[in-house]
């Protein structure tokens, strides 16, 4: 059977994607962000996950105000990436894991959540990045079900229904008849704001403590609204919704195997964490 070994929560920035391509990971500006990856490589190159199951908000690329679902799943044998217009070179085809995309989609769906499936996708920087930062050769060792959820038309999904819907996936994997290794990744935040009266808003407070429910209360910010969490961790923020679709698909106990916070990187508090279950 299918088992997850590893949550990793990451931000996107797409800033990051010029940082690699300009190999900047050594300025003084980017080390301490890309210094929390070194860890979090050895991982993979011990663990060697199968299958990477990628949470995340699409910025436009597939989905825009006219066409906005909720929450939308891959399920394609391939994953390409275009030009968004932020400097980022596009990255190679992601292969997909078009069976445990339709196992996880058709699962859901009989869960009550009522995904739009679909059978071609492509991927901006809140898949790719991630992806990069976790394997920077850019040779993809793993094969690919993106979850979108869409952070960006309100009313936004409720973070308890993300939970849930993580919960859900988790339940999907555990039934999935392939014997695979499921890395899963909440892509996305933390606490930022990129325009109106607050823009630059950072909230550390908030941001550690959410990081920390991730181990000991993981369902700690399933209290807020959706605007509640705008109000705590800026407009661009709710991003968060991505780590809790992630935590939730293990449903025990976590140990931090690697974790790092950094103040800012382009108005942003850049925070990553690799959680394994107990």
């Amino acid at each position: 059977m299918a088992k997850i070994v590893g949550i990793l929560n990451t931000s996107h920035v797409p800033a990051i994607g010029k940082a690699i391509h300009q190999n900047l990971q050594q300025d003084p500006y980017w080390k301490p962000f890309f210094d929390g990856f070194p860890p979090i490589r050895a991982w993979l190159d011990r663990v060697k996950p199968d299958i990477v199951v990628s949470c995340f908000n699409d910025h436009g690329l597939n989905f825009f105000l006219d066409k906005q679902p909720t929450f939308a799943i891959g399920a394609a044998p391939e994953y390409r990436s275009e030009d968004e217009g932020w400097g980022i070179p596009t990255m190679p085809s992601f292969p997909g894991a078009e069976d445990l995309s339709w196992h996880i989609r058709d699962r859901l769906i009989r869960d009550e959540f009522d995904m739009v499936t679909c059978q071609e996708m492509l991927v901006d920087h809140a898949f790719t990045l991630p992806m990069a930062l976790l394997w920077p050769e850019q040779k993809w060792p793993v094969r690919s079900v993106p979850v979108c959820v869409n952070t960006v038309l309100f009313p936004l999904p409720s973070a308890r229904r993300c939970y849930k819907l993580g919960e859900a996936i988790g339940r999907a994997i555990a039934a999935f008849p392939e014997d695979a290794k499921v890395l899963v990744i909440g892509s996305g935040g933390l606490s930022h704001q990129l325009e109106g009266e607050r823009a630059g808003f950072i909230n550390k407070e908030f941001d550690l403590k959410f990081m920390d429910s991730m181990v000991n209360d993981p369902q700690w910010a399933t209290q807020f609204s959706d605007v509640d969490l705008v109000e705590q961790a800026g407009n661009e923020g709710v991003e968060l919704l991505s780590w809790l679709i992630a935590r939730g698909t293990v449903a025990g106990a976590v140990k931090v195997v690697h974790s790092n916070f950094h103040i800012p990187i382009s108005n942003t508090a850049a925070a990553t964490m690799l959680l394994e279950p107990v």
